[in-house]
Order: structure tokens, then C-alpha cells, then sequence
């Protein structure tokens, strides 16, 4: 039984993008399983439609809460039995009964060293703050605003002509091998929790 996975985008989904290549190129062992949207336009459906990927979109309703949306997508995530739920791009944040009813089983990538700059305009504040280092973090997703434990990261170098859009796109590069990467540690059980903290574990348990 392959590791399942369901994607939630509300853009382009480059991040699934690059998940679904490393699946083909035999890199990542694992299956997605679905490709949820919250946004009908969203570029990455067509991406996922082209390759036969599951595809479903899930907006908000008018006046509907974000526990009662998140009721809906858990229920949805429900019907496909996924080991992992990936966010790439999902520009929603989770209520904290949606991320309780998947303990340790949510994960999201954010383009900068957490605890460094969480949440919004990271690079330009990257770059404003004169830091020499960024790059990306994979992380679990708990009730906090990228405040989950850290399963991984990547650095890259901050240069003094960049742009919030050259900084981004270096990002981008190791981002869409770092996630791939994490999601094959969490199908072989190569980490493990100890007081909040995740600990990687060098060989498959």
C-alpha cells in the first residue's frame, strides 16, 4: 500500500508540482491521492488534471465560518484514507479542530528559516532586516502560525543586489527538493517526536 497523499493548493501549486515529479522519477514513494482547491481557478488544477490527478475544489460558502469550511474539508480529506496532508500554497490557516483531527499528520513549507520571519512578505523582510541566510523550512502544522515543529530546512545565501523575486526564486529551487525529501523521511518512520521536537533518524525504521 503506497504512502497517500492529499495537496491542498489555491494557486499555481509549484510545490505539487514538484512533489508529483519526484513521485515519477521514482524519488518520492508515495501517491496523491487527491489535489483539493479552495480557489476554481487556481493554475495547479489544470496542472493536476493534465497528469490524472484527483482533483476537487472546495470554496467558501457566503458568511460561512472557518470552523464550518474546515468541517467540510475534513470531511472531504476523510473519504480518501490519506496518510499525510500536504499544503503547497494553501492560503488558508487551519482551525485548531481541523489540525486535531489529524495529529502529526498536517505538514506545510515556508520559504525562511523559522522561527525566522513567520507568515506574510518573508522575503522582503528578509531583505529589510539585512540577514545573510534564508532559505526554507518543512514543518508540522499545529494552531500556531508556522510555529509547528521543524522536520527540516535548507539555506541559501541572501545577496546584496537580490530582489524579493530573485530571493524567492533561489527559494523556490530548493524548496521543491526539500519537501519531496520530508515527505519520504515521514513514509519511512525516519523521525520521531521528543519533547516537541522532531528527531531524524538517518535510516528507515
Amino acid at each position: 500500500m503506497s504512502f497517500q497523499l492529499a495537496i491542498l493548493i489555491s494557486g499555481r501549486g509549484s510545490n505539487m508540482q514538484a512533489i508529483h515529479r519526484a513521485i515519477e522519477e521514482g524519488k518520492l514513494s508515495a501517491k496523491i491521492a487527491v489535489v483539493i482547491s479552495n480557489q476554481a481557478e487556481a493554475a495547479g488544477l489544470q496542472y493536476a488534471k493534465n497528469h490524472g490527478l484527483a482533483t476537487k475544489i472546495l470554496q467558501t460558502k457566503p458568511k460561512e465560518s472557518r470552523q464550518d469550511y474546515d468541517q467540510r474539508l475534513q470531511s472531504l480529506i476523510q473519504k480518501y484514507s490519506v496518510d499525510l496532508i500536504v499544503l503547497a500554497g494553501f492560503m488558508r490557516l487551519l482551525s485548531p479542530e481541523f489540525i486535531q483531527a489529524f495529529p502529526q499528520k498536517i505538514i506545510n513549507i515556508h520559504p525562511s528559516l523559522l522561527p525566522a520571519f513567520p507568515g506574510l512578505h518573508v522575503h522582503e523582510r528578509a531583505i529589510e532586516a539585512g540577514v545573510k541566510y534564508s532559505g526554507c523550512t518543512v514543518h508540522f502544522v499545529d494552531e500556531g502560525c508556522d510555529t509547528g515543529p521543524i522536520i527540516d530546512q535548507r539555506v541559501v545565501p541572501v545577496l546584496t543586489e537580490d530582489s524579493p523575486e530573485t530571493l524567492a526564486a533561489r527559494i523556490l529551487k530548493e524548496e521543491h527538493q526539500l519537501y519531496a525529501a520530508c515527505i519520504q523521511k515521514i513514509a519511512n518512520s525516519q523521525l520521531e517526536f521528543k519533547d516537541g521536537k522532531v528527531i531524524l533518524n538517518a535510516f528507515p525504521k
